[in-house]
């Protein structure tokens, strides 16, 4: 992850798995692999799977066929709470803090929670790692709604997961805050390891990013590459980019 010759495992792998609800097929073979400490985008218009795809991983909705394997160990079958003590943590895309606390009280609550027995960060360093120490002491109901997207990261890596499923995680941020995203999720890849998967429809975030891309229609994955490569593709670019990206 920090060397360039140094060899990386893969963390998460999801083999063919499919998922139908009634007649609709949600998820239709999905492959994808995520090393230790990748980051990888996720892109697709709504109703393309990317929801079901995190709610299979995290156990909430079995898979029809197929399998999910974290750390060299079946997920599937698992219920959410086992899953999360592998150290799978999810965000979703409206925040979900503890608007009566503080800053800090946020962070302390997490780590207190943590499902796993890993060794936790100190509540001093994710507040730096996600950028609010100048608001530690600041009831969460005060803070911008950029700010709290930023909290509730920081609540997933009080915990110290081995892999963040983030859901739209700029979703209403400012410009700034945005790019500003884009720093602490690179930081908890470079710095604490933590691999993130990433659903996101903000295309100017994905390319400062930079990441792996892995794009979906219809439940399928029809592209997987840099972004720069992706968006070049004649149907990635009319579905998800607009004929003139």
């Amino acid at each position: 992850m920090n060397g360039g010759a140094q060899a990386t495992a893969t963390l998460l792998r999801v083999e063919q798995v499919s998922r139908d609800f009634g007649g609709l097929r949600a998820l239709d073979g999905v492959d994808l692999a995520v090393d230790d400490g990748e980051v990888l985008c996720i892109i697709g218009p709504n109703g393309c799977g990317k929801t079901t795809l995190f709610n299979v991983i995290t156990g909430q909705v079995a898979p029809g066929a197929g399998r999910v394997v974290f750390d060299g160990q079946t997920l599937s079958g698992l219920s959410p709470d086992r899953v999360a003590r592998r150290g799978v943590a999810r965000k979703f895309q409206v925040p979900s803090v503890f608007e009566d606390l503080t800053v800090r009280e946020n962070l302390g609550v997490a780590r207190f929670a943590a499902p796993s027995k890993a060794e936790l960060p100190e509540v001093d360093s994710v507040l730096s790692e996600i950028g609010l120490d100048d608001c530690a002491d600041t009831l969460a109901v005060e803070l911008s709604h950029g700010r709290k997207q930023w909290l509730e990261i920081g609540m997933l890596l009080a915990q110290a997961p081995r892999l963040m499923l983030l859901d739209e995680p700029t979703a209403g941020m400012t410009g700034a805050e945005t790019l500003a995203t884009v720093g602490l999720i690179r930081r908890a890849s470079q710095q604490a390891g933590t691999a993130c998967v990433v659903v996101e429809h903000d295309m100017r975030f994905v390319e400062a990013l930079d990441a792996r891309v892995l794009v979906m229609l219809a439940g399928r994955v029809v592209a997987d590459g840099r972004f720069a490569d992706v968006r070049r593709l004649p149907a990635v670019r009319e579905a998800y980019l607009g004929r003139r990206a």
